[in-house]
């Protein structure tokens, strides 16, 4: 009996001396937290922002209608090759050929008219040159018989001619006098003819230019009835068949648009940019462009277009057009023009853009999840009595001031540290101060991270968690 109760007595005793250790361990162990431990280090560190779109031409117009009428041919399907000015479709014109008709019968009637009328003032030259000369030629003959009048005077004042001689010079001047005046009425005719001929000509020049003018309007009308491609390029849309009706001035409605017509040449992926990330996109960053259709390739871009106005996100419409408040989030368009598209890429693909914003090299990094936020009240060593309120409104606002920082492993505690940063990467963020290369930082978990108090103590756990099979 009595080496039964010797040995009952010490398993007690061994019992209470674990207990007790235990006990004392787990004491010691009281407020002590496992976190998980990375370094700074320097690495090459590159930001980009990604955004998602569709392919599209840099280019592209939408050809609607110009006229209203019954489509009556179409010269090219989805996939042609079309020239700028080529005519690619055709609307029927009855009405307006027969107006053109008509008009060039106008103009054929007051272009005959005009030369009629210019035939008259030739004619009206002639006559006034003819005239001119018949009265150049009646003046001379005046004057030379003025001049025989004169002298038969003289001689028959001197009495060595008859006064039948003196008479008959004097009948012959008066005679010639009187042709004089007839010559010179039949200028001033011819004159006034031809006054009248080029009133005539003015006037039918003015008719031929008001008929061309005429013409060159129905001209017009009648060339809205034939569609041409305003580029070089593609047709990529065809919505309408031959023999439906189209209408001109309703856009974005059915019969309005005969076609789409895209420049090829320069292929776009336009995606919408978080308004976050829209302040560190600029003109001219590279950028890799995925396609969803054309899975396994990269293709090379660089961005040639910054859009300045927000976009809704859920309707798609320029926020500074939208007729509500919306607090809703927001996007903006921006152009990424692809270095070497492929052949067989297509308007409307769906793609995803990647662009380098910055990069930099041997930069300091560490985990994006390491970096947390701290308010300056949290941070300091309190001592008793300091829990009460401040009095003084500045004071408790410098207070609730956040600092952004990480955890340093100092020891066994985890001291807080105010850091400050530049790019971030996929994984890694910049540390531009506060670190320096090789620190120990804490960078799990998350919800140790995010309410862990300044100098706790803890406890480095970095083994891989092992995944349990179910």
């Amino acid at each position: 009996m009595k080496r039964k109760w010797k040995i009952l007595i010490g398993v007690l005793a061994l019992l209470v001396v674990s207990g007790g250790a235990f006990a004392g361990y787990r004491y010691s162990q009281r407020g002590i937290v496992t976190v998980q431990t990375g370094k700074a280090v320097r690495q090459d560190l590159t930001a980009v922002v990604t955004a998602s779109g569709e392919i599209k031409p840099l280019k592209y117009i939408n050809i609607g209608a110009n006229a209203f009428g019954r489509l009556i041919d179409i010269y090219v399907k989805e996939g042609d090759r079309v020239k700028k000015g080529q005519v690619v479709a055709r609307l029927e014109s009855i009405q307006a050929q027969a107006d053109v008709a008509a008009m060039k019968a106008s103009v054929s009637s007051a272009e005959a008219d005009s030369a009629a009328s210019e035939s008259s003032m030739k004619a009206a030259d002639d006559a006034i040159a003819t005239a001119q000369a018949g009265l150049d030629r009646s003046k001379a003959d005046e004057d030379r018989l003025k001049t025989d009048f004169l002298r038969s005077q003289e001689l028959f004042n001197n009495k060595l001619i008859a006064k039948q001689d003196l008479d008959q010079k004097k009948a012959l001047y008066e005679a010639q006098h009187a042709t004089v005046v007839e010559s010179e009425a039949k200028v001033a005719q011819a004159r006034a003819q031809r006054a009248q001929a080029a009133a005539q000509l003015s006037s039918s020049q003015k008719h031929v230019v008001q008929t061309q003018a005429n013409l060159n309007r129905q001209a017009d009308i009648l060339d809205k009835y034939n569609t041409t491609s305003p580029i070089d390029g593609v047709v990529t849309n065809l919505p309408v068949r031959v023999g439906e009706t189209m209408v001109t001035g309703i856009q974005n409605s059915p019969g309005s648009t005969i076609m789409t017509i895209a420049d090829m040449s320069v292929i776009t992926a336009e995606v919408k940019v978080d308004e976050t990330d829209i302040v560190n996109v600029e003109m001219g960053q590279q950028a890799d462009v995925t396609i969803d259709a054309i899975p396994n390739r990269t293709f090379k871009g660089h961005v040639i277009e910054i859009g300045n106005t927000a976009i809704l996100r859920s309707t798609g419409v320029a926020a500074s057009q939208s007729t509500t408040s919306s607090q809703e989030a927001k996007d903006f368009k921006v152009v990424i023009g692809l270095d070497n598209p492929p052949e067989e890429i297509r308007p409307g693909l769906s793609c995803t853009g990647k662009i380098t914003t910055a990069t930099r090299q041997k930069a300091l990094t560490i985990p994006i999840q390491a970096l947390t936020v701290r308010q300056k009240g949290d941070l300091e060593e309190k001592k008793p009595g300091q829990d009460v309120p401040s009095s003084n409104p500045a004071v408790e606002r410098a207070k609730k001031e956040e600092v952004q920082g990480v955890f340093v492993i100092n020891g066994d505690k985890a001291e807080f540290r105010k850091v400050d940063t530049g790019i971030t990467g996929a994984t890694d963020i910049e540390v531009t101060s506060g670190l320096k290369d090789g620190d120990e930082i804490i960078t799990g978990s998350y919800k140790v991270i995010r309410t862990m108090r300044n100098h706790t103590r803890i406890k480095v756990d970095n083994k891989t968690p092992v995944k349990t099979e179910t």
